[in-house]
């Protein structure tokens, strides 16, 4: 009893004090307690580093759990990669929220969607473990692109005893990721189409294909192309995304966004020599190279463990001011001067050249191939020559191209005119690194006086501090000959070549009746060659644009050869293409010479010279070949949206439009005659018509074009087949426009089956646009009027 401990009770009259004895007692105490526990406690007064170890670990391991659990309720898929380390009784049943199914089940859900089952990629050398299914969905009543890209998705087979024993294979979808197509502002640059302020550009355009990298690509995983093209002018622009399939992770990675204004597709390829091929994007134009290369790089990411990363020129690898000023010429456009510069540089270092540098160098080196490639080439155009050599940084070479083609100055001089800073900034670079050099000092010279006039030539050639006299006279011997005999007027009026018209093969000649620049060269063909004969529809005469059929075009009595190639800009820009179009729907355009000219009555034709075109194998649905040349139109293509999205917003609009449509149908005989639906049925069969928007009428008010295919406007006949034919696919699509007024403006449905909107063009001289129209016999431009208020 005596070891027991006392209750102290407090009493209210006096100060709660512990009584003397009982004191000492609890004095006592703790310090037997701090002998006994003095270990404990002195780990909890100084903690050591091992128990701050043990508390961040702990702290770590609980909140990658919880973020592990996180995503298992969310996305199961995300925490696949757990199975490789987990053991067999401890797997995580990934995929369980669906059942596995098989590729009929796939199938079928996707048609109740709406969706299309693509064409399966395979990710390893067994198809049937796991593959890559490209989801499409369908565009209705659509001219192209009708099948566009929507998602992709990852498949793995079941390996369960439930589903493997079956005789089909089940298969769990392991990854997707949502596909949109890029904005047409990425897509197209001002610099590749200045009517792109015309355009909605916030609008996705389509993908259609999907392709695997099958060879050379950096592993483990799989790369994906996903990709478009989009018609500009008469060529294409291939765009799309570059995704990576992670193994590791079972997850889609889209890695890059890319664009090809020439219409090449992405490639793996050696490019620095470091074992692991570089993927290359080709971005050139005409004769200027622009590639863009991505080295596959390691990122300290769970989900994401590598990236894309372009090689770039702007930052020099390494503190040189010989290196530095390398990079400056090769991003003027130098290639191979830079190239050269810096293999004399890796030299001088006795070949260490850290690994930046060494991508940078052979990124110049792969410019360097195609712009040497290009000096070679024989040219049949010595502007063309000047022009390779030039960028190849040749000076010394294109000024003997110069020297030799006397008769070719004005060409040559039209070329250094029409130079938007290519050449510009290619000789300004040159005369930075060393602004003495002869050959530079030319090319400078010929370029501003040209462009500024010969005076602002020569007060710069006499500012150069050390130039000397001989140097000097030889220079301006080359600004002489831009004032040759009449090259002077010549080349201050000249212009470039704008010609549209309708072309055709032609068996023979006859020399008498053409009008050559120099009548005494005979007209003679070279091997591979073919002669064309071009009906001129349209030209611009370097003040304005002049219709078929020529009446008020009176040429003077004497001389008329050297008139009507100045007069038609051909003296100094004699190419012109050839576009024909391919049973398939694809244009091939093929680059012709004129060679004479012929104005008889009231018809202007043109004689030129090419490789043999296919033939038009349908006359009916085939466009007729067109000739026009590179300075003639601007295409304009508004990407299209449907009469459903245009009618949220201006339904009042979309009334109007509909109604006059049927009208327009059921006058051409193109739908029964009778009472007009009502909007609704009208909305019913046609909301998902597509409609391209834009001005046309120079009035700040968008037009509504409709283009309609044969089978859509078939579509609309189930109750009158005798007005359907049999002969569907020998019809050709119609295309109406209504004014913002919602009144017609412009309809192929006049009876006449020939004729046929081809296209939407700027004229390069007029902000207003026009419309390319096929008749029966040839091609018209037609304008807008403000005066008569219709196309003329």
């Amino acid at each position: 009893m005596a070891n027991r401990p006392r209750k102290l009770i407090p009493k209210a009259s006096k100060p709660n004090k512990p009584h003397a004895d009982v004191t000492k007692r609890i004095a006592k105490k703790p310090q037997k307690k701090l002998k006994r526990g003095s270990w404990f406690s002195s780990t909890l007064a100084m903690p050591t580093v091992a128990s701050y170890a043990i508390l961040v670990s702990s702290a770590c391991l609980i909140m990658a759990f919880a973020w592990i659990s996180v995503l298992f309720i969310f996305n199961p898929d995300q925490v696949s990669w757990l199975n490789k380390i987990l053991p067999a009784w401890a797997q995580i049943p990934l995929g369980k929220h669906e059942r596995p199914k098989t590729i009929k089940q796939i199938q079928l859900d996707l048609s109740q969607k709406n969706q299309i089952f693509g064409e399966t990629l395979s990710l390893n050398q067994n198809a049937k473990n796991s593959f890559l299914l490209p989801v499409f969905q369908q565009r209705a009543n659509c001219q192209s692109d009708c099948k566009t890209l929507v998602e992709i998705r990852v498949y793995e087979r079941s390996e369960e005893l439930e589903f493997k024993s079956q005789s089909e294979n089940y298969y769990y979808l392991t990854s997707q990721l949502s596909v949109t197509g890029p904005e047409e502002s990425f897509v197209i640059s001002p610099s590749l189409d200045e009517t792109l302020e015309l355009q909605d550009i916030s609008i996705p355009l389509p993908l259609t294909e999907v392709q695997r990298f099958d060879s050379g690509t950096p592993s483990p995983g799989v790369w994906f192309n996903l990709w478009g093209k989009r018609q500009q002018g008469t060529g294409a622009i291939a765009y799309g995304y570059i995704v990576y399939y992670n193994p590791e992770r079972t997850n889609l990675l889209q890695m890059l966004s890319w664009r090809s204004p020439n219409g090449q597709l992405p490639k793996w390829q050696q490019v620095t020599g470091d074992g692991t091929k570089e993927l290359v994007i080709d971005q050139t134009i005409g004769l200027e190279p622009y590639l863009q290369v991505y080295q596959v790089k390691p990122v300290k990411l769970l989900l994401k463990p590598i990236e894309l990363e372009a090689i770039s020129l702007k930052s020099p690898a390494f503190k040189d001011s010989a290196y530095q000023n390398a990079l400056a010429i090769a991003r003027s456009g130098l290639w191979t001067p830079a190239f050269e510069w810096l293999k004399f540089i890796k030299e001088q270092r006795k070949g260490v050249f850290p690994q930046t540098a060494q991508g940078q160098m052979d990124l110049i080196r792969l410019h360097s191939q195609i712009t040497k490639t290009q000096a070679q080439k024989k040219w049949a155009s010595p502007s063309q020559e000047v022009l390779a050599n030039l960028i190849d940084g040749r000076w010394e070479k294109a000024l003997e191209v110069f020297e030799a083609s006397p008769h070719n100055v004005q060409e040559i001089a039209t070329l250094l005119k029409a130079d938007k800073n290519r050449l510009w900034n290619r000789t300004a670079a040159a005369l930075r690194v060393n602004p003495n050099r002869l050959e530079v000092q030319a090319w400078f010279a010929l370029i501003l006086a040209v462009q500024q006039g010969e005076e602002h030539a020569n007060s710069w050639l006499k500012t150069q501090p050390k130039i000397t006299k001989d140097n000097l006279a030889y220079i301006q011997g080359f600004l002489a000959r831009l004032n040759g005999e009449g090259a002077k007027s010549q080349i201050s009026s000249t212009h470039p070549s704008q010609i549209v018209g309708t072309v055709q093969p032609i068996s023979q000649v006859t020399s008498s009746e053409w009008l050559q620049q120099n009548s005494s060269a005979d007209l003679k063909l070279t091997d591979n060659q073919v002669w064309y004969q071009v009906e001129v529809s349209a030209f611009n005469n370097g003040k304005r644009w002049l219709n078929s059929p020529f009446e008020n075009f009176n040429p003077p009595k004497t001389d008329i050869a050297k008139f009507l190639w100045k007069t038609l800009g051909i003296t100094s820009d004699p190419e012109i293409q050839i576009v024909v179009w391919l049973p398939n729907g694809e244009q091939q355009i093929t680059i012709a010479a004129i060679k004479a000219v012929q104005l008889r009555g009231k018809v202007l034709r043109l004689l030129a010279a090419g490789p043999k075109v296919p033939e038009n194998q349908n006359d009916v649905i085939q466009p007729k070949p067109l000739a026009l040349t590179n300075a003639a139109l601007e295409w304009v293509q508004p990407s299209p949206i449907t009469l459903q999205q245009l009618y949220q917003q201006n339904p009042q609009g979309v009334n109007v439009i509909l109604s006059n449509l049927w009208k327009s149908l059921q006058q051409s005989g193109e739908v029964a005659a009778g009472a007009i639906p009502s909007f609704e049925q009208m909305q019913e069969k046609l909301g998902d018509w597509p409609v391209q928007v834009i001005d046309l009428t120079n009035n700040a008010q968008p037009e509504i074009i409709l283009t309609i295919s044969a089978v859509a406007i078939a579509s609309l006949n189930q109750s009158a087949p005798e007005i359907q034919g049999g002969n569907i696919e020998q019809r050709r699509d119609r295309t109406i426009i209504l004014s913002d007024r919602n009144e017609v403006i412009y309809t192929d449905f006049t009876g006449n089956d020939l004729q046929r909107l081809s296209a939407i063009a700027k004229l390069s001289d007029l902000q207003s646009l026009a419309l390319l129209v096929e008749n029966a016999r040839n091609y018209s431009l037609r304008r807008w009027s403000e005066k008569n208020q219709r196309f003329e």
